[in-house]
């Protein structure tokens, strides 16, 4: 598996979204031994970087993967993520990146991963409440503490990366970016570059669209968040099939899976760039760290420059109002 830095810190190319094991998907949380396989054998195959987040479950994501670390944390760069939880206003949900909420959640995420440090500690949704300047402020405490080793943010928009970096180095930026998701191309990829920071694009398969083994939503069960998500339902998920089928239509040329040519071709956006594809299973782990070792021809990658642009919205309205762009 070949590597790249995000800011400073060394990671293999491809990493592994820990969601799905728990959370937000059909049959989530059903089969954790399948899970603690499926990383098992992503560190097998030398991926690096596992991200969970304290919501996700909520909780139980963060021990499943400290329960499969265990005797194996020194393979592992563990990024989890803090703020979408108050632990200091009571357990309802609620965006809170207060220094007091930061030092709870800290501290919860340690003993739930098994570990006395965090390698990258997300922020992840912006607190409009609370000065940037004052959640950074308090993770470059911890990082001096050794609490955590690297910061890192999630759907953040230009001016508060900015401020966020001049106040501590933050090593990653974390934003949904695929094939059907490029909006950070224009304006955030450029300036994550300006200021040496890497990018770890999450959904990188498009929640599993561009897969081209979702053919209707009939099988998704009342947890999965995909059932709310514009661009799954009704005439834009039909007309979005249009772009499965052309990624598919290059993975025959390129005897590969659709799942390998959207992942080859995230990874030749550059070299500052991990995307966190997620499963649950040992087979897709091991289909997708596969395309580490796939080249794209440059006919086959404008192909894939010039698909259609998806139809709906990325997220239902709730969520929507969470990210800043």
């Amino acid at each position: 598996m070949k590597h790249l830095k995000l800011g400073d810190l060394d990671v293999a190319r491809i990493g592994l979204g820990l969601v799905s094991m728990s959370y937000a998907y059909t049959g989530a949380g059903t089969d954790d031994a399948e899970s603690i396989r499926a990383i098992h054998r992503a560190l097998d195959l030398g991926v690096t970087l596992l991200d969970t987040a304290e919501v996700y479950g909520p909780y139980v994501n963060e021990e499943l993967l400290g329960q499969a670390l265990k005797g194996r944390r020194d393979q592992a760069v563990i990024a989890t993520k803090f703020g979408m939880i108050s632990h200091v206003r009571g357990e309802a949900k609620g965006l809170d990146s207060t220094p007091a909420n930061i030092r709870a959640s800290v501290e919860g995420s340690l003993k739930r991963l098994g570990t006395d440090y965090l390698d990258l500690y997300f922020q992840h949704r912006v607190d409009p409440d609370t000065p940037i300047e004052d959640t950074v402020g308090t993770l470059a405490e911890l990082v001096a503490e050794g609490k955590i080793r690297h910061i890192g943010l999630s759907e953040a928009g230009l001016e508060t990366i900015r401020r966020a970096h001049a106040v501590h180095p933050v090593a990653a930026v974390q934003s949904e970016y695929s094939l059907w998701t490029r909006h950070a191309e224009d304006q955030v990829l450029p300036l994550l570059r300006e200021l040496n920071i890497g990018f770890v694009p999450y959904s990188p398969l498009g929640r599993g669209f561009l897969t081209g083994q979702i053919r209707s939503t009939s099988d998704f069960d009342d947890t999965d968040l995909r059932k709310n998500n514009p661009r799954f339902m009704g005439e834009n998920f039909q007309r979005n099939l249009r772009i499965a089928d052309e990624v598919q239509a290059i993975a025959a040329e390129a005897n590969a899976t659709p799942a390998q040519v959207a992942l080859a071709w995230l990874l030749s956006r550059g070299d500052d760039i991990a995307p966190i594809p997620g499963t649950k299973r040992v087979a897709r782990v091991e289909e997708n760290t596969a395309a580490d070792a796939l080249e794209l021809t440059a006919d086959q990658l404008r192909k894939l420059d010039n698909l259609p642009l998806a139809v709906g919205e990325t997220h239902d309205e709730a969520s929507l109002r969470l990210l800043e762009r």
